[in-house]
């Protein structure tokens, strides 16, 4: 057996062709000495150059042709090539349920099912997700491994470092039964750059920055969302947004605070500090401009007060894609439809939109339902300096995306959340990956390109069903969603799938992903009774049984989560339960229990659930303390 490619392909070809041979390898050991010849190519049009944007740009494509004494996979891209041969893979039976090793399900096979003939390509351009949440490098590096198996091509390391998401595990935020260990930023550049080598050993498109530009311009170089102590002298104090008479640091966290976007000096000095990262990061695809990550603190210095935010913000775009085209720079700027910038500027507009695509990030939607674009408002809500409202209502979200692209017609992507808080309100799984699937068939009537999703990469508790779906949705948005979850728990489950996807449905039927991230009455009647009812699901759901059949079923780890995930869900529940009744000093009792449990299990069930994250959302949301 042997696969072969031209000398000086690309890298991601080659490292394709090792994948190939080595699944193969596991699936047809009598394939060893058989004269059976696979190609792997990158279209000639391709090979050359950098990947083009705007008219020139294709979504990824590949074509499969197989035949019983070898064949080809030739791809647009060498990405393409790659995620050819993972869906050649998945076509002979693997499956890829979620990141690491011990998540596959590797069939043996004969000879006779190697033939196929097919092609493929991307319904979307942007098929990506984005860093949160607290993740060893190991997580991190095997959620990158997965992310083509499953059809992504796209991931976002957040701020210039992501410094924020290592330091919280390894410093073991959240956990108090295990000690801190010794970690620096100097570290998380370290694994950085490490991370940036397995995206390219890839070619998967990498997303740098976002947070963090503000807080660098006040003096502070950000890689998280913390407070500090040193004080803010001037001349930066001038720059900082003036909220209710004073200039400061917002809430004492300088990734928070807005600027004073009217003081040339200071966006003299946030443009060039983005030239500056830009020159000295060619090898990013996308570089992500956002502003403070908090709402109503927009200066109300009398200069600004005469624009609106989203003005300014176009504006410093604007002298940023000057600066850019000064240095003959061709990166792709990300600007940001986020709290105060979701209502479009009144006279500002892009001048190169070429430069520039635009990201859709509708954080406080809700997750009970897909988008609705049938009650779309024609009008938005007036907006009032410092005194907004974040819409939680699917239409409104959607009201302000249309109004963006009156102005705006280039590229986009939704920067979305289904996986960042409310799937822990989900306890199934199964109602949030129809939501994702509902919402990403709905994309193009959006006029969007993709989605990129800002979530935990430790979620695959009880299983990584979600972001499986998610994946293979954005490469073919007209996949079967019933038909790739049966998919899934057929793969994950085995012989027992039928019940695992019973209870499971059975919890998800019940789910309260808005009351756990913190929408709606805490006292609440029916939510009290649906938390009672899941409850009663785990207590009549057995899951060790199947444990007895490890050896018959690959992989065994899933059924090992059901049993972790039953006593979770039975803790949570039942804490929820009492909130939801308003006996607070009970539910509060409740949580610790439960808090107790997950931090004494976590070294156990590390990859799979990120505690401090659910422990932060809880107690940030839905109301424990």
């Amino acid at each position: 057996m042997r696969v072969i490619f031209e000398e000086g392909s690309a890298q991601a070809v080659v490292y394709a062709a090792g994948e190939l041979e080595a699944y193969l390898k596991r699936m047809l050991p009598e394939l060893a000495g058989c004269e059976w010849t696979m190609r792997l190519r990158v279209e000639a049009a391709e090979a050359q150059g950098a990947e083009p944007q705007g008219a020139g740009r294709k979504n990824d494509s590949f074509r499969v042709e197989v035949t019983a004494k070898g064949g080809s996979i030739t791809g647009n891209y060498p990405r393409s090539v790659l995620l050819g041969v993972y869906d050649y893979l998945h076509y002979l039976g693997c499956r890829f349920l979620m990141p690491g090793g011990q998540g596959e399900y590797v069939p043996r096979i004969g000879k006779e099912k190697l033939p196929a003939h097919y092609e493929k390509t991307a319904s979307f351009y942007h098929r990506g997700v984005c860093i949160e949440g607290a993740d060893s490098f190991e997580n991190i590096r095997d959620f990158i491994a997965w992310l083509p198996k499953v059809g992504y091509n796209s991931f976002f390391l957040q701020f210039k470092v992501p410094y924020a998401f290592l330091a919280r595990w390894y410093h073991h935020e959240q956990n108090p039964y295990r000690e801190a260990e010794a970690f620096t930023y100097e570290d998380a550049c370290h694994y950085m750059h490490l991370l940036e080598a397995e995206l390219k050993k890839r070619d998967l498109m990498l997303h740098k920055a976002g947070h963090g530009w503000t807080g660098g311009v006040l003096g502070y170089e950000m890689s998280s969302w913390e407070t500090t102590a040193k004080p803010l002298k001037e001349p930066e104090k001038s720059y900082a947004a003036m909220v209710d008479g004073v200039r400061g640091l917002y809430g004492g966290v300088p990734t928070n605070t807005n600027l004073c976007y009217h003081n040339r000096e200071a966006a003299d000095r946030f443009a060039e500090s983005v030239t500056a990262y830009a020159k000295a990061n060619p090898e990013m695809d996308y570089l992500h401009i956002w502003l403070a990550d908090e709402y109503n603190n927009v200066c109300e210095c009398s200069e600004c007060r005469q624009t609106t935010l989203s003005d300014q913000y176009v504006a410093l775009l604007n002298e940023i894609d000057r600066r850019f085209c000064e240095e003959k720079l061709d990166t792709r700027i990300v600007f940001l439809l986020y709290q105060e910038l979701l209502w479009p500027p009144v006279r500002e507009r892009l001048k190169n939109p070429q430069r520039f695509v635009l990201m859709f990030a509708p954080i406080s939607r809700t997750f009970e339902r897909s988008y609705s674009l049938e009650q779309i408002p024609e009008t938005l809500p007036e907006y009032v300096r410092n005194r907004i409202t974040l819409p939680s209502n699917l239409g409104e979200n959607l009201a302000f995306l249309r109004a963006w692209q009156t102005q705006f017609s280039g590229d986009g992507f939704v920067y979305d959340y289904p996986l960042g808080r409310a799937h822990y309100g989900d306890f199934g799984y199964v109602h949030i990956a129809r939501t994702i699937a509902e919402d990403i068939k709905k994309l193009k009537e959006m006029r969007l390109d993709g989605y990129i999703s800002c979530q935990e990469l430790r979620a695959a508790l009880p299983d990584a069903l979600p972001g499986y779906v998610m994946g293979y949705t954005l490469f073919e948005e007209q996949t079967d969603t019933q038909a790739l979850i049966e998919e899934y728990f057929a793969a994950a489950y085995g012989a027992g799938e039928k019940d695992a996807r019973q209870y499971l449905e059975a919890l998800s039927r019940l789910q309260c992903c808005d009351y756990l991230n913190g929408k709606g009455a805490r006292t609440d009647g029916q939510m009290a009774e649906r938390m009672r009812q899941i409850q009663e699901i785990c207590a009549g759901f057995h899951p060790e049984k199947y444990l007895l059949q490890q050896g018959k079923i690959e992989p065994a780890v899933f059924w090992k989560l059901l049993v972790f995930h039953k006593e979770y869900v039975q803790r949570l529940a039942k804490a929820m339960e009492l909130l939801a009744l308003g006996r607070q000093q009970e539910a509060k009792n409740c949580w610790r229990a439960f808090r107790r449990y997950l931090c004494e299990k976590e070294e156990e069930f590390q990859p799979y659930l990120d505690v401090y994250r659910i422990l932060e959302v809880t107690q940030k949301y839905t109301g424990f303390q």
